[in-house]
């Protein structure tokens, strides 16, 4: 049954020590604690828990400890019980000393915010009228400020009617260059045309003189040489 039992307890004895130590840390995190009293309470509830299943642990590890079957492990592991409760308790003194730490701390600081906010508003009393001089500068300076978006505005206006006429002025352009360009190809069809007319009249004067020539031949021919 020792056997059987030899990795639960090793498991518990684990789990025992995880708890031990994330205790530890939270401790530490409520000594280092700067508030507010709220940020106080959560992490207490989260040490509480840690606590609570540490010490379910250690009744478990107990328990197991009664039913070891050897004296002698029944012993060892009632004494690692005992250390544990004594750790626990250490733990948990030293929770308390952490809280009270912090609470001082705490209303320490909560007493500096009222004497600082006591000297804020002494301050506040005494520089009203350089708060509103102030006031009176920012709002000139805002104005200045207006009067020179109204005017960008105005130019940005005058830039997009520029730009408009522009547009306007480049498809005008764009329409008359399209209007030519049609004018250009009826043109070049026309030069195509013409220049195919005057090759097929060359050709045809180049026949009717060669037609010419051999009709003079022949008359020649038939007055010369009759007898051919």
């Amino acid at each position: 049954m020792a056997a059987a039992a030899c990795v639960p307890v090793r498991v518990c004895h684990q789990e025992i020590v995880r708890f031990d130590l994330e205790i530890k840390a939270a401790v530490q995190d409520i000594r280092d604690c700067p508030g507010p009293l709220s940020a106080l309470t959560e992490l207490n509830a989260a040490v509480k828990e840690k606590f609570r299943h540490l010490r379910g642990r250690i009744q478990e590890l107990e328990q197991m400890a009664k039913e070891q079957d050897k004296e002698s492990e029944k012993q060892a592991l009632l004494r690692e019980v005992e250390n544990h409760k004594k750790q626990m308790l250490s733990n948990q003194a030293a929770w308390r000393k952490a809280n009270l730490a912090c609470k001082i701390a705490i209303d320490n600081a909560e007493k500096d915010q009222l004497l600082q906010g006591r000297d804020s508003l002494r301050q506040r009393k005494t520089t009203k009228e350089s708060l509103a001089e102030s006031a009176s500068n920012i709002t000139e300076s805002l104005m200045g400020i207006s009067r020179m978006m109204s005017q960008q505005v105005q130019q940005s206006e005058e830039t997009v009617q520029t730009l408009a006429n522009s547009s306007r002025t480049i498809l005008e352009a764009n329409e008359e260059f399209k209007s030519m360009s049609g004018t250009i190809q009826l043109g070049r069809k026309l030069i195509t045309k013409y220049n195919r007319r005057e090759l097929t009249d060359k050709l045809l004067i180049f026949l009717a003189l060669a037609l010419f020539l051999a009709t003079v031949l022949y008359i020649l021919k038939k007055r010369l040489f009759p007898f051919l």
